[in-house]
Formats: C-alpha cells, sequence, structure tokens
C-alpha cells in the first residue's frame, strides 16, 4: 500500500522553472514504478515521465530536454524537475505507483494502482 502526496505546484511565466515533489508513506517507493502524469482540462491524464526500481528513466518526447524524474529513496519521494516551461504544460500533475514492472505498466494511466491528489501548474505566456 502507498500513499502520496504532492507538492511544489504553482504560476511561473513561459521559460520558468518549477520542481514538484511527491512523498511516499508506506513502502518504499524503490519497490514500485513510479511516474508522473498530468492532465489538461478536457484531455485525457498523460504520462510524462516514469521511473523502474532500478533508476531507469523513460521521458514523453515533449518533455524530453526539458523535464527530469528522480528519486530521493531516504526521503522515500519523488520528484520532477521541469525546465523551460511553456504554456503547454499548464495541467494538473499527479504522481502514480505500481508495483509492476515499469516495462508492463507505462504508457497508461489504467496501469498504476496509486495516486497523489495532484498538485496544479500553471504556465503562463
Amino acid at each position: 500500500q502507498e500513499h502520496l502526496v504532492e507538492s511544489g505546484g504553482g504560476s511561473v511565466q513561459a521559460g520558468g522553472f518549477l520542481r514538484l515533489s511527491c512523498t511516499a508513506s508506506g513502502d518504499a517507493i524503490y519497490s514500485y514504478c513510479m511516474a508522473w502524469f498530468r492532465q489538461a482540462p478536457g484531455k485525457e491524464r498523460e504520462e510524462v515521465a516514469t521511473i523502474d526500481r532500478n533508476g531507469r528513466t523513460n521521458y514523453a518526447d515533449f518533455v524530453k530536454g526539458r523535464f527530469t524524474i528522480s528519486q530521493d529513496k531516504d526521503k522515500n519521494t519523488l520528484t520532477l524537475r521541469m525546465k523551460s516551461l511553456k504554456p503547454e504544460d499548464t495541467a494538473l500533475y499527479y504522481c502514480a505507483a505500481d508495483l509492476a514492472l515499469c516495462s508492463v505498466v507505462k504508457g497508461s494511466p489504467l496501469g498504476f494502482e496509486f495516486w497523489g491528489q495532484g498538485t496544479q501548474v500553471t504556465v503562463h505566456s
């Protein structure tokens, strides 16, 4: 069982930087495939990045080179560093976790069992 709480969202100008955090209580996050998803109004929830129990990462094409996913095993925290933000990055960002391998569950929110409540990111042009 995993309880996830996101923080760090906010409002920034285009080109700006934000760091999102997801604190997990329960099992160690390195036991899970961890992911960040986002959902903009009127759009489907889409995967942003994943990190597996070995630290291997995977990114959606639209964030490659701008976003970095990482995990702090001592703090049991997942982080998403976002730079060069664009207005189209505006969305509610969710942290997600699943015990299955990332190779099995990545790509769809349906594969992830545990979710945070989300944190809003707004990027102004």
